[in-house]
């Protein structure tokens, strides 16, 4: 029972936890009193045969590549294998509000004063508070305890807007590409930065996967990591992708999304050259998609996060196409998902947002 000493945490039944691995989740041990209240949705990759151990006392679920096939059938070609956008069939499958994922190499982090992050309650302040994606605020979260609208923020704009993802960020192991790995093997991050953020409407952000949370009803749908790893000819632009997405989504129905705390320990590089080729053309094609994603316009007929995504789906095949056929794979792939999503979440018969 809840007490003063151990109050019930919150949204306890409103979200899940979605971790992709390949390995035993010895991991969540450390994250035992942040994490144990909560339901995880385990995906794991690669060989379904091998066996995955979780530690006791975890309420959980999890799937491998036979359980995606089966549930799936067809469809589960826009699951990715060998990636870990593989996490996103956790998403489909989760009947909750919310969700947080994080990878199995992040561990719990320390502030500044030696206490430790509990990463996903400041994950769910933010989504728990409006963001304000129309107009800077030069204090950065008017909505955080001991900060307020700055003189000349306009009255009519400080109700904010619906919070729709939460981008934490990392201690230690930089979230960088393989070049900038190559050339920085040592450099680690210390800087802990005690701010959270609206990301202004119209501007892009590279959003990473590792320590992610986000308003599965509001935005859930729009939260496809691609067509990844195994059988195709890009790997590490998974959480790109999406995030590219979300934003021009988030922008035409005047959602938010906020980048800065919560920092987690991320505790291993990934190996620079085995980066180099999954990212390899991913880095050529990035100078195209940046200026794909900025030019994109929604009509104002697409007023569900489905509509918004079928509709980039035959932007990406119109307009990218041409780059390379991947992205008429990929573009058929976005339309995969959406029809696997809507089969297993049926609708309210509610627009998005109104839930």
């Amino acid at each position: 029972m809840a007490d003063s000493m151990h109050p019930t945490p919150l949204l306890k039944d409103e979200l899940d936890i979605v971790i992709p691995t390949i390995r035993s989740l010895d991991f969540l041990e450390m994250w035992r009193p942040f994490f144990q209240p909560y339901h995880l949705i385990i995906v794991q990759d690669g060989d379904p045969s091998k066996t995955i151990k979780v530690p006791e006392g975890f309420d959980y679920e999890l799937y491998n590549r036979n359980d995606i096939n089966r549930i799936l059938g067809p469809k589960a070609s826009c699951i990715s294998f060998k990636d870990s956008a593989c996490r996103c069939f956790g998403y489909m499958v989760s009947k909750k509000k919310y969700i947080f994922t994080i990878d199995d190499d992040c561990f719990v982090a320390k502030d500044p004063s030696g206490k430790e992050i509990n990463a996903l309650a400041q994950h769910i302040k933010n989504l728990l508070s409006p963001s304000t994606p129309f107009f800077f605020n030069t204090l950065y979260d008017p909505y955080r305890e001991g900060a307020d609208f700055v003189r000349g923020y306009p009255f009519s704009l400080r109700e904010g807007a619906p919070t729709a993802v939460s981008h934490g960020l990392w201690l230690n192991i930089p979230d960088y590409d393989a070049p900038t790995q190559l050339v920085k093997p040592s450099e680690r991050n210390t800087r802990y930065v005690d701010a959270v953020l609206t990301i202004p409407k119209k501007t892009l952000f590279p959003m990473c996967g590792m320590n992610l949370a986000f308003n599965r009803e509001l935005i859930g749908p729009a939260m496809y990591f691609g067509l990844m790893g195994d059988g195709q000819p890009i790997g590490r632009y998974d959480d790109m992708w999406a995030g590219w997405c979300v934003k021009v989504i988030c922008d035409h129905l005047g959602w938010g999304v906020k980048t800065g705390l919560p920092y987690i320990w991320h505790s291993k590089a990934s190996n620079p050259f085995v980066n180099l080729k999954k990212e390899y053309k991913g880095i050529f094609w990035q100078e195209e998609l940046i200026p794909f994603f900025q030019a994109a316009v929604l009509p104002k007929e697409c007023e569900t996060v489905q509509q918004c995504y079928i509709e980039l789906s035959k932007q990406v095949k119109e307009k990218l196409g041409g780059l390379d056929p991947y992205f008429t794979k990929l573009s058929e792939a976005m339309v995969t998902w959406i029809e696997a999503w809507d089969e297993l979440n049926p609708s309210k018969g509610l627009p998005n947002g109104s839930a």
